[in-house]
């Protein structure tokens, strides 16, 4: 390999991985709803496949949108976030076992977005670079699928542990996150 493919791909990965690590991080609050283990390999693989599909998007679309697009899709994903965190410690605090949240059909592909949607601006400036695409975005999802299992396996041991406070502090992680998302990106 050419030392500047080996540049690339050191640089991808890095930003594979910090981009990866909000859907750790959104893993770890919802991991603590005692998700089966089918249910962790299927949401890491819809979030891995969203972090292909979204830069892959971003690097088709070009750099024009990304200042009108961009900042709306952050604040959607944002407040999707925090609205999962409300209904985690609401349902917590007042609701019964089988109102919690469940990322499964739609809710799953929302919250795939919300956690993925950043990846749509780094794909649109990666496209004006002239960054491998097939390349990037192969990292972007293999990356952010491993760092999703990771988060949901540990938020499901945290909740093992902590029981109903660790779902308390997966809610606030999470609303805490979309928060984050909203003022702070």
């Amino acid at each position: 390999m050419s030392s500047s493919l080996i540049n690339e791909l050191i640089t991808l990965s890095i930003m594979g991985s910090a981009l990866g690590l909000d859907a750790f991080s959104v893993g770890l609050g919802m991991g603590v709803i005692q998700l089966k283990f089918k249910q962790i390999i299927h949401i890491g693989i819809v979030i891995g496949l969203f972090h292909v599909i979204m830069p892959l998007l971003g690097m088709i679309i070009g750099y024009e949108l990304s200042e009108n697009l961009g900042r709306f899709a952050v604040l959607l994903g944002g407040l999707l976030i925090m609205g999962i965190g409300f209904h985690m410690i609401y349902s917590t605090l007042f609701g019964k076992e089988e109102n919690k949240y469940s990322p499964t059909g739609v809710g799953l592909l929302l919250f795939a977005f919300s956690v993925s949607v950043d990846s749509f601006s780094v794909g649109i400036s990666l496209g004006t670079f002239g960054a491998k695409t097939w390349l990037t975005i192969l990292l972007f999802g293999i990356i952010s699928t491993i760092l999703t299992w990771a988060g949901l396996l540990l938020g499901r041991r945290v909740e093992q542990e902590l029981g109903k406070f660790g779902e308390l502090l997966g809610g606030s992680f999470l609303l805490i996150f979309g928060i984050k998302l909203l003022f702070f990106s």
